[in-house]
């Protein structure tokens, strides 16, 4: 019995839930409610597309996005782990960490009373990831599919020593056109810019796009909201457990060197990040846990607004 076949026997779910292996060799989850359908790749527990009943898909993925095993998926929701951006001081370790490249396997699938689906995944350390991490820190995803979605990465200390780590769930969300989107919950926060050489500034008003966009606000644990005129909808970002929040786009000329964004990619995508990085690292008692949830969902407006 091949692992796919295996997995289907022990975790599939007639009708909602299945397992099935791509070109590349990636094993994806595919699952299918009342409510929503969703695909989820069980290399870095990356969810690949969230699409309620109706509704346009909400995350937004590459249609250059490149299935390789090793290699990281361009969209979707990458988890950064246990640091986000650059390592702080070996600058040859991947960039976000590294559990978005390695395999996860899975804990738990269940159908929920309402209907909604949820898959339970786990990371465990191994001789890959101790090169960059020699910590005894597992760690768990919980990822509920209906009308809302739902994610939950909790970080288990499972050494005798305090352990500090950044996070970031790297949520490419799928929009009409960047220029023409507005996000709100930010007012008043303060940010780190990375375009301008990590400078701290201030928010006014809604965060909007005519360039590129990489900052960190830091000390905000608001919701947020994408609001989007062209699609007639606003996306309701929920947070709990983070103290920092990644807004970012490309733009032209970065996206052109990316190579696998699509032609024109960054004017339908945008990232909003539920994280915790820079001043906002995560600290774990020995013995401890720290866990990040965030929940999307839709809220269909009259044209315009």
């Amino acid at each position: 019995m091949s692992n796919v076949d295996t997995l289907n026997t022990d975790f599939g779910i007639s009708g909602s839930l299945r397992f099935k292996k791509d070109s590349s060799g990636l094993i994806i989850i595919e699952i299918n409610n009342q409510h929503a359908s969703a695909a989820v790749s069980l290399q870095g527990a990356h969810l690949l597309s969230w699409q309620p009943a109706g509704e346009e898909d909400v995350i937004w993925l590459s249609p250059e996005a490149k299935f390789n095993i090793g290699k990281s998926i361009r969209g979707g929701i990458p988890i950064c782990w246990p640091w986000f951006g650059d390592h702080a001081t070996q600058n040859d370790y991947p960039a976000h960490g590294f559990v978005r490249t390695l395999p996860w396997h899975v804990v738990q699938s269940e159908t929920l009373k309402g209907g909604e689906t949820r898959i339970a995944l786990a990371f465990q350390p191994n001789d890959t990831s101790n090169k960059y991490w020699p910590y005894l820190t597992p760690l768990h995803l919980s990822i509920t599919v209906g009308k809302t979605l739902e994610l939950e990465l909790t970080t288990t200390n499972q050494t005798d020593k305090e352990i500090v780590i950044s996070e970031a769930l790297h949520t490419y969300f799928n929009v009409s056109n960047v220029r023409n989107i507005s996000v709100d919950g930010l007012n008043n926060c303060v940010y780190l810019d990375k375009v301008d050489g990590f400078k701290q500034k201030h928010q006014n008003g809604p965060v909007s796009f005519d360039d590129e966009v990489d900052r960190v606000y830091i000390d905000t644990e608001t919701d947020c909201i994408i609001r989007d005129p062209n699609l007639s909808r606003q996306i309701h970002i929920k947070k709990r457990g983070s103290s920092s929040t990644v807004v970012w786009n490309p733009w032209v000329e970065k996206s052109n060197r990316m190579g696998d964004m699509g032609e024109n990619g960054y004017l339908h995508m945008v990232c909003i990040e539920s994280a915790n990085a820079a001043a906002n690292k995560a600290t774990l008692a020995p013995g401890g846990e720290h866990s990040l949830w965030v929940s999307y969902s839709v809220e269909t407006t009259q044209a315009g607004q």
